[in-house]
């Protein structure tokens, strides 16, 4: 009986969970799609966003978030890889862990003040797509290790001893049996880091800019979709573009996960 009562407890909270998802997805789809047509996501904005598309907005997180996951994706990987087979459990691998768990843990706004003052303002690098990217890849950088490790750490160690009995060598052994083996994991930090970097406004607001023209070069400054989306329901541009630019934001989320397991899964097959 308390059995019963604990997996109705359990489907009732994973329930309610459920429905406030499709609430938001629903509310903003309903209406944000009436005016999602081609021309508006192919042109770029007039009068201040009251009136044209979103292309430049979608050119400026495209090019944000992979700039970014160019940037983070290698070194959180490669630190998960030293942390976990390269050194013990000693003062620098705890340091490491708990700078990167403080990291995870800091507002996106003190992320773009740390932006704007080193990139934007120290380095000379102004408003622009770059000064947005190192940023972003500032902010995914602790997920991606975070998760990283613990797929890595989830490899049997038995995996590890036959290899070395075959006579490779701990590199081979990481590249060959332990990356491979921890992929899902690696796969699935990566996308939850594309989520944060794609959702992102104030740290991008801070260091990227709000330009509405197409950027031409990385120093160009540029505005991504979420901004765009703040800019235009917060100073009451227009509320029908901002639920449409929400909707766009929406869809390309789910694209970027759906491919991203769709690539993940075959590898893995490939593999098998």
């Amino acid at each position: 009986m308390a059995d019963r009562r604990v997996t109705l407890l359990f489907a009732g909270i994973t329930g309610f969970t459920v429905l406030i998802l499709v609430f938001i997805i629903g509310h903003v789809m309903i209406n944000g799609l009436p005016g999602l047509a081609l021309p508006f996501l192919l042109e770029s904005p007039r009068e201040m966003g009251r009136t044209g598309g979103v292309f430049p907005a979608i050119v400026g997180t495209v090019l944000l978030t992979g700039i970014a996951l160019v940037i983070a994706a290698p070194v959180g990987i490669l630190t998960a890889v030293y942390l976990t087979e390269y050194t013990r459990d000693t003062w620098l691998p705890r340091i490491v862990r708990f700078g990167t768990e403080s990291l995870a843990g800091i507002p996106s706004i003190i992320f773009g003040l740390f932006g704007f003052l080193f990139f934007v303002i120290y380095l000379n690098l102004g408003w622009s797509v770059l000064s947005g990217a190192l940023t972003l890849s500032a902010m995914i950088l602790p997920t991606i290790v975070r998760t990283s490790e613990e797929a890595i750490r989830a490899v049997p160690e038995a995996y590890r001893e036959v290899s070395f009995a075959l006579g490779s060598t701990r590199w081979q052994t990481v590249t060959s049996v332990v990356l491979p083996s921890a992929k899902p994991g690696i796969v699935t930090g990566v996308i939850l880091a594309i989520g944060r970097a794609i959702g992102e406004t104030a740290a991008v607001i801070f260091t990227a800019g709000s330009s509405l023209r197409l950027p031409r070069t990385l120093l160009d400054s540029t505005r991504t979709l979420p901004v765009h989306f703040y800019i235009l329901a917060r100073e009451g541009i227009s509320l029908e573009n901002a639920y449409t630019t929400a909707a766009v934001l929406i869809i390309l989320i789910l694209a970027i996960n759906t491919a991203a397991y769709a690539i993940m899964d075959r590898l893995t097959e490939k593999e098998g």
